[in-house]
């Protein structure tokens, strides 16, 4: 079955654009204009990944994001133009997994969609395939590197596949330093250029998600000027 890509944003000359191309790539792809409409789709009947354009009349993207992982971990990226600096900062922090500017390239939004989605798959390997190798144990921590799922003091934290693969490696050698770049080669390839706030925003955005469950959680450190690391609980 081809993956299917929803995409969201009311210009029409660009939905009908980039859904030729993403077809043509094999994807299925589902278009709406209209956030509100779009949002009940997504929850309805998920797609692999979603696309989101940031400015919409009536629901924008990041309230659309915002709502949607209330109920969902469904890897998003965000279209923003190229003044909405805030906005792509502001997205990251609310879940979204990458962010592009219009106008865009076709082929480098192509390429983003398929790291994402091979991450995802890679992330979802069956449970016969999985081995003590899978998870990763530090203290409360669990990762559980073939279901993705993550669990602090045995209650589930929901993390987006980005954030997923930077706590992986930080986790992976407790007690190191990783630098920006470092997290941005383990959550990115190379070709899709990122840059130190979206890290930042990442780490943020998971120490958050931790804190919900755990108001003293401290395990993510930042050593100024260098980078981070997991400290050993």
């Amino acid at each position: 079955m081809p993956q299917t890509i929803a995409f969201v944003d009311d210009d029409e000359n660009i939905l009908i654009s980039t859904a030729i191309a993403l077809e043509a790539e094999g994807f299925r792809v589902k278009t709406y204009t209209d956030g509100a409409i779009a949002l009940k789709e997504l929850l309805a009947r998920p797609p692999d990944l979603a696309i989101l354009d940031i400015k919409m009349p009536q629901m924008d993207g990041l309230e659309m994001l915002t709502r949607l992982r209330r109920h969902s971990n469904l890897p998003v990226i965000l279209l923003t133009s190229k003044d909405q600096e805030f906005d792509e900062l502001l997205g990251l922090k609310m879940g979204a997994d990458d962010y592009i500017k219009k106008p865009f390239s076709l082929r480098l939004l192509i390429e983003r969609i398929h790291t994402i989605l091979r991450r995802q798959e890679a992330m979802r390997a069956p449970a016969s395939e999985q081995s003590t190798s899978a998870r990763i144990v530090r203290g409360e921590l669990v990762l559980d590197t073939a279901r993705h799922q993550c669990t602090w003091r045995g209650e589930p934290v929901v993390l987006t596949v980005t954030e997923f693969l930077i706590l992986k490696a930080l986790a992976e050698r407790p007690g190191h330093v990783k630098s920006r770049e470092q997290l941005m080669t383990t959550a990115y390839n190379d070709q899709v250029y990122v840059d130190d706030r979206t890290i930042d925003s990442h780490i943020k955005r998971m120490r958050r998600k931790f804190r919900e469950v755990d108001p003293e959680f401290s395990g993510i450190e930042t050593l100024y000027g260098v980078g981070y690391r997991y400290g050993i609980e």
